[in-house]
């Protein structure tokens, strides 16, 4: 069921046990045992919060559609009503294009009960709307000083900023019908098994300069489907001030960038995906936002608290950013609202949920070097309020979209239960990134000076994480080719160079380069994994970690061989190596072959058939040969 097709939900929410059954937590982790009392504190926060919201808002459903009514909507017969959470404020006014900026009576708004404000403006006499399509707007908020401050909708659709002026201006999106793009492909519906495209838009491509949603649509969707990634994750996306923040100061939550294209661009970029079969993910920022108050959500009512905890509490030192109240029920449906709209308006399949370290702890996870001790997780320092905000955001997300919804925690202190059911006593998530993989590779690859053993070293590297790494698998926009250069975007210090903030995918087509090897390699190794879908089946088996071969071999899928010789400079014939099934097994990914760069020291046509004595603690063995720097799969054909 698509996003856009589910108009009433209430009937699909699921409902909650009293209490969680951690039977099956504890058969997994005996080690939480004595977090039990922690453990089913945190469901009944969760619970309480569940139950306040469906007898003072009639329900999750109705509570999470805040953009419905929130921000500024033109009406069937053309009359445009405004509402407003602005707690603090002494009085609001609409003020842009329409009425020549203007601040006028017939534009200001009546205060209304719990911090609401209201304004209705009333079709023009020809009966055409008052504020057309692309009109430029403003909230002008009304302090109680009597100084008059301008602000955007925290419920923008669509912000721009004109040119050279560091300010975003709010742009009334409402389209013509026929200019609206109509979806035709429904969501994959992808759960398990997702090998993700991470990408930013602005960057994907070899010019220097911020690339589109039409262009990445157009050039980029095609590379991802070819090499056989099965999801993308779009970064930077939700409106953000600063662009070499990576998209990570949010200043309008429900705009998409207006720097790559309009609303109805991006929707066609997701519909492509969804053609292709691919799953759309979205980079969800609900951690921090960004400082900015002409254009962000900060002081939005003139007070400092409003969508923030104040003082202390309300600020992130490092990130110099807000953090949001996540008990006031107003941000609440806000952040909430976002998910949905995220879904409901752009087909979005799922989420990265950013800086959930940061949310889960009051120190931010800062200065803290979490050693697993589980004391660590279950003390006073969690917080909780930011947890149960997660934990209510995976609840109705799974809920009302359980046929494709897949969420996802960046996070690295290593939480406990943060994947696992909110019925077991977890978080919901689906996925937790395994940030610590990468920096191990970063350093290892760091320290790989000679080109052919890097080329080498990269291919290996990527099929021992896709092999062992996990449940998923990810790689950056670019990697699949080992792009040359880092990424640094356009800042004072580089003189705003783009130069460094481009994917050049020219060079994976040069057949003059050996960047296509890479590329070679990563479309086998994508479209092995989508042939054997080892990372959804739960057989796995590592049978040898031998330091001084530096070889690895594991098991996966049942069928499926591993073998890697990290060695520099030994190669190993007849190579002795366990299995547990029997029978006769055969390369089918081989990093030494000649299309991926190598040296073609394997012969294709072998077939290796397994001995009935055990070796490695597994039932049968075979031998092997195994040049160095080369890692193989072979996969069983009988």
């Amino acid at each position: 069921m698509a996003g856009g097709d589910q108009k009433e939900h209430n009937f699909l929410m699921s409902t909650l046990p009293e209490e969680p059954d951690l039977t099956t937590t504890f058969c997994i982790d005996g080690y939480l045992k004595p977090y039990e009392q922690e453990i089913r504190r945190r469901y009944t926060c969760l619970k309480e919060l569940i139950n306040k919201i469906d007898n003072d808002e009639g329900g999750l459903d109705q509570f999470t559609r805040g953009y419905e009514k929130f921000g500024v909507h033109r009406q069937p017969d053309n009359s445009i009503e405004v509402t407003e959470w602005a707690p603090g404020a002494a009085g609001i006014y609409l003020r842009g294009e329409f009425n020549n900026w203007q601040i006028e009576d017939r534009c200001a708004f009546r205060q209304g009960e719990y911090g609401r404000w209201h304004l209705r403006i009333p079709p023009n006499p020809d009966g055409s709307c008052p504020v057309g399509h692309q009109t430029k707007l403003k909230l002008g908020i009304r302090l109680h000083n009597g100084e008059i401050v301008d602000r955007i909708c925290p419920w923008a659709k669509m912000v721009a900023r004109p040119h050279n002026v560091p300010i975003f201006e709010q742009i009334f999106w409402d389209p013509p019908e026929d200019q609206v793009y109509k979806f035709k492909h429904r969501h994959p519906g992808q759960k398990e098994g997702l090998k993700i495209y991470e990408s930013h838009v602005g960057i994907a491509s070899w010019e220097g300069k911020v690339a589109t949603y039409k262009q990445f649509t157009d050039n980029v969707i095609p590379r991802i489907a070819d090499l056989g990634y099965n999801a993308i994750q779009l970064m930077a996306i939700m409106e953000h001030a600063y662009y070499a923040s990576f998209g990570y100061q949010v200043t309008s939550f429900y705009a998409a960038s207006s720097r790559y294209g309009n609303p109805e661009e991006l929707k066609e970029l997701i519909d492509v995906a969804h053609s292709r079969g691919i799953t759309v993910l979205l980079d969800v920022v609900h951690s921090h936002a960004s400082k900015n108050t002409v254009d962000g959500l900060n002081q939005f009512d003139g007070t400092n608290s409003c969508y923030f905890h104040d003082r202390g509490r309300g600020t992130h030192d490092l990130w110099d950013s807000r953090l949001f109240n996540y008990t006031q029920p107003e941000v609440l449906r806000f952040l909430l609202s976002n998910l949905r709209w995220w879904i409901e308006e752009y087909q979005f399949d799922g989420f990265r949920f950013d800086g959930v370290t940061s949310m889960l702890y009051h120190t931010h996870g800062m200065g803290h070097a979490f050693s697993g001790n589980y004391d660590e997780y279950f003390g006073l320092n969690t917080d909780t309020e930011s947890l149960v905000y997660m934990m209510l955001a995976n609840h109705m997300l799974h809920s009302i979209y359980p046929d494709f919804m897949v969420t996802v925690a960046e996070e690295v202190s290593g939480m406990p239960l943060l994947c696992r059911p909110l019925e077991e006593g977890g978080s919901g998530f689906d996925y937790r990134l395994a940030m610590a993989i990468p920096d191990v590779w970063i350093k290892m690859s760091g320290e790989s000076l000679v080109i052919d053993r890097g080329i080498a070293l990269h291919k290996m590297i990527r099929l021992i994480t896709i092999g062992l790494g996990g449940e998923a698998y990810l790689t950056f926009i670019g990697n699949e080719f080992g792009h040359p250069e880092w990424l640094d975007f356009p800042r004072a210090g580089n003189n705003e160079s783009y130069h460094y903030a481009r994917r050049q995918f020219n060079l994976a087509d040069d057949n003059l380069l050996k960047y296509q090897y890479l590329n070679n390699f990563d479309r086998a190794m994508i479209r092995l994994e989508s042939r054997y879908r080892w990372l959804s089946h739960p057989q796995n088996y590592v049978s040898l970690k031998h330091q001084d071969d530096k070889v690895v071999v594991f098991e996966r899928a049942d069928k499926l061989l591993f073998i890697f010789n990290f060695h520099t400079n030994k190669s190993y014939t007849d190579y002795k190596i366990g299995v547990q099934m029997a029978g006769t097994y055969e390369i089918v990914l081989d990093s030494d072959a000649e299309e991926f760069g190598g040296h073609k020291r394997l012969d294709h046509g072998i077939k290796y058939h397994t001995f009935p004595e055990p070796w490695c603690d597994r039932a049968n063995h075979l031998f092997v040969y195994v040049p160095c720097r080369t890692a193989i799969v072979l996969a069983k054909t009988d």
